[in-house]
């Protein structure tokens, strides 16, 4: 008798990277596809289809931006972009509906995201 393992369906996890549609946006928000930090337990994500996060972008005015955290470089050194997480822009998103898959740079890591987490909670004082 042949064992048949299935993989389990992919869901996303907090510190992950994932790329989501923004659209629709309206005033100075994001649009378009962009890389998306989960801030949301996987647990939650699952149960609900809806993720927390922070847009990111490889935009340079960042760079002088006190709510951007620098993620790393975007697309490796091919590229060579600094990637910013933008705390000021607290998100949530319907990650099924909106197709979001794993991006490349898959997760950020743990000293940037406890920045990101420490300066969202100046903006938003909630512990």
């Amino acid at each position: 008798m042949v064992t048949r393992r299935f993989a389990a369906p992919w869901v996303p996890e907090r510190q992950d990277i994932i790329w989501i549609d923004c659209n629709p946006q309206s005033g100075h928000e994001m649009r378009d596809v962009h890389p998306f930090l989960v801030l949301s337990p996987r647990s939650f994500n699952e149960r609900t289809s809806l993720v927390i996060g922070l847009p990111m972008t490889t935009a340079d005015y960042n760079a002088d931006n006190p709510f951007a955290v620098i993620a790393g470089v975007a697309g490796g050194a091919k590229t060579g972009k600094t990637s910013y997480v933008l705390c000021h822009q607290p998100k949530s998103f319907d990650w099924r509906c909106r197709e979001a898959r794993p991006h490349p740079m898959k997760q950020i890591n743990s000293a940037a995201f406890a920045q990101v987490c420490s300066l969202l909670n100046q903006i938003i004082a909630i512990g």
